[in-house]
């Protein structure tokens, strides 16, 4: 029993040409390309990052030819999710479909590498259209409108937001003092480019706040779900 199994431990599962390892990893560049191009047409302006393209094409091969090595060895296996478990992974990611592009990587190396060429091809053709078409839906920025101003002046400041944006400007903070109050309102982009209301006709958000007197401070802040490095 000990000796079957340390055969098992031991068994490389049969040794790969020289032919079938460069197949592999020909084919694994290939496939890296695609996810390179793809990467590039579904990413555009700022949030695009030449480096973490080459990246991704890098960790492709990578990840194929780790799994030439590993092959059918129990025990190269445990060794490397081993060495892998100690690995800590700090970099922020800018935004939510790099992951998916890390994984596509990841799959695209592990199908190569044990040379299932057809599941790696139809999984990252299904990918690449699916990225192609939804890849470059953008969630409509957020705006904060940000004021503080005299308190006598707070039944003012919520009319005059009311009657631009109606309830689309919703109160996300209220803080007030004795002498103060401070309003933090959330709306999405579109609305801020277009305001409702008589008041909006031919006059700007900004200087209908300030002609209420007694303005400390007016901010317009964005967001958006991208997360700087």
């Amino acid at each position: 029993m000990r000796e079957n199994l340390l055969q098992l431990l031991e068994s490389s599962g049969g040794d790969l040409t020289t032919e079938t390892i460069l197949l592999r990893l020909v084919m694994s560049a290939i496939i890296a390309a695609f996810l390179f191009l793809s990467y590039r047409l579904s990413h555009s302006g700022s949030i695009y990052s030449a480096k973490f393209n080459v990246s991704l094409m890098a960790l492709t091969v990578i990840t194929t030819t780790v799994m030439i090595v590993i092959g059918n060895n129990i025990a190269l296996s445990l060794g490397m999710v081993g060495a892998l478990s100690i690995v800590r992974f700090r970099t922020a990611i800018k935004d939510s479909r790099d992951t998916i592009y890390i994984f596509w990587a990841i799959v695209v190396g592990i199908c190569c590498g044990s040379g299932d060429y057809l599941v790696a091809a139809a999984g990252s053709a299904v990918v690449f259209i699916l990225l192609l078409v939804f890849g470059r839906l953008r969630t409509d920025n957020r705006v904060l409108l940000i004021l503080r101003t005299a308190r006598v002046n707070a039944s003012k400041v919520e009319s005059l937001i009311f009657q631009y944006y109606n309830r689309k400007a919703i109160l996300r903070v209220k803080n007030t003092t004795d002498d103060s109050v401070e309003y933090i309102y959330e709306l999405n982009g579109k609305y801020l480019r277009k305001p409702g209301g008589e008041k909006a006709a031919g006059k700007s958000i900004t200087d209908a706040v300030y002609e209420i007197g007694g303005i400390e401070y007016f901010n317009i802040v964005m967001q958006n779900d991208e997360i700087s490095g």
